[in-house]
């Protein structure tokens, strides 16, 4: 115990030559080895507190331990790990065994969804590329993903995407047939499947948080019949699970996840265009029709599904014909125009045309009309 009130005699003990003082602090001591202390004596000198020789001595020759240094509890640390950038995740596997669980276990992503850290990105692959790349939401940065271990055919194919969880699902035809191929953010690498119950291509697609929805569309075998099916993906399990029946049956067509209800709008079938959309009512486990959703929407020959996105619960749409910005009015089921886009999607009826949801925006990609290629928001 370090006695402050010494005499002058006492200080003169102390070696103060060399401004230290030798001594063995006790646990209730608020004073650390290395603090200079000033002794109440007329001379007021200050001095270091060293650690006595033998201490010294024996610790001179151990290698720093995890104890030494402060440390955060596993909550805290978790909770710091989770606002992460996502595209970083794959190295926590290198840290140590609990961060490569804590990612492999898909904690990481639990953590993320009940704190509501959102961490909007842009997964994209452009045409005569092989490799996927993820960009983040003001497109500063970009990360090349590993490359797609598909066979030779797959590069070649038409493909469709959507995103759920942390899973970047790619449907696509390889020599075998139609594949999905699935990029996991937590391993940061790709695995073949799960196959839908009906594998398919043409379909509509919509995601919300952790779940995916595909309705629609048609097999690749010779003279197949349009689907009216449609399935539901969880990416915890990596299943597939039929949903019932829709009304109608269509290709071509889009989908969207609003009011709590997935949309399928558009589309064609053996008997023509559809202007027709319907919704999948989870609660209820049916499909509702709404007729005439676009009746207003000029029919070209070859045309794109209609292109479609919702922010903050509102549905809009680009219309390939027009390149105008249109919003639905659902009390009216009617739609309204906002102006026109600095896209071109007139150009190619609206195909090579990229327009989704981004947080509470519309980003749209594509050719603008001096025929460089563009990108942007709409607020």
């Amino acid at each position: 115990m370090l006695d402050l009130n010494r005499t002058e005699s006492d200080e003169e003990k102390m070696n103060l030559d060399h401004h230290h003082a030798n001594y063995d602090l006790d646990e209730k001591s608020n004073l650390r080895y290395g603090d200079w202390v000033t002794f109440k004596s007329h001379s007021s000198k200050k001095v270091r507190i060293s650690r006595p020789e033998s201490s010294r001595a024996e610790n001179s020759s151990r290698e720093p331990q995890d104890a030494d240094y402060p440390s955060l509890n596993y909550q805290v640390e978790s909770l710091i790990l989770a606002r992460f950038p996502r595209w970083e995740y794959w190295k926590l596997c290198l840290v140590n065994k609990r961060c490569s669980m804590l990612l492999k276990s898909g904690e990481i992503f639990e953590i993320r969804k009940e704190i509501g850290f959102k961490e909007p990105s842009v997964f994209m692959l452009a045409s005569g590329e092989t490799n996927w790349w993820a960009f983040d939401r003001e497109f500063k940065s970009r990360r090349k993903l590993p490359d797609l271990p598909s066979d030779e055919c797959f590069p070649f194919s038409d493909k469709e995407s959507l995103c759920v969880g942390a899973h970047l699902l790619v449907s696509g035809r390889e020599i075998d047939g139609l594949v999905i191929w699935r990029f996991e953010l937590a391993t940061n690498s790709w695995h073949k499947g799960p196959s839908m119950v009906n594998p398919r291509c043409l379909f509509a697609s919509a995601t919300c948080g952790t779940t995916a929805f595909v309705a629609g569309g048609v097999g690749i075998m010779p003279n197949n019949e349009v689907y009216d099916t449609a399935e539901r993906y969880n990416p915890d399990s990596r299943l597939w699970d039929p949903l019932p029946r829709m009304k109608r049956k269509r290709k071509l067509c889009s989908g969207c996840y609003m009011d709590n209800k997935f949309y399928v709008i558009g589309g064609r079938n053996e008997n023509g265009e559809l202007t027709c959309g319907e919704f999948f009512d989870e609660a209820k486990n049916k499909w509702e029709l709404i007729p005439d959703m676009l009746k207003d929407d000029p029919v070209q020959d070859y045309h794109s599904p209609p292109l479609l996105a919702v922010v903050n619960n509102e549905l809009y749409s680009l219309e390939a014909s027009s390149n105008q910005l249109k919003v639905y009015l659902k009390k009216t089921n009617t739609w309204k125009q906002l102006g026109p886009v600095p896209v071109r999607a007139d150009s190619n009826r609206g195909w090579g045309i990229a327009f989704k949801s981004l947080g509470n925006e519309l980003l749209v990609i594509g050719a603008a009309s001096s025929s460089v290629s563009y990108s942007g928001y709409i607020q």
